[in-house]
């Protein structure tokens, strides 16, 4: 399972998206889409305008979920 956050500085919801995935103990990789142009045209090209937008594997999201973060844990599992 590949975890990546397409997040921006000084984001609220990005760094509360950090923190739950760090406390699951779940890896993931941050693309910074104000330093990246190519990234934020992805994320753009997925239908969202706000950060963070969370793609695992073929699922993505936008801002701070919870419920979805706590599903990856059940995934992390599985796989």
């Amino acid at each position: 399972m590949s975890i990546t956050v397409y997040s921006k500085p000084s984001c609220v919801q990005c760094t509360a998206t950090y923190r739950s995935l760090d406390k699951l103990s779940l890896p993931y990789t941050v693309v910074d889409i104000a330093a990246d142009p190519a990234a934020r045209d992805y994320v753009m090209s997925l239908g969202y305008l706000q950060a963070p937008v969370v793609v695992v594997d073929d699922e993505h999201w936008s801002g701070y979920r919870p419920g979805k973060i706590a599903a990856l844990t059940e995934r992390a599992a599985v796989a």
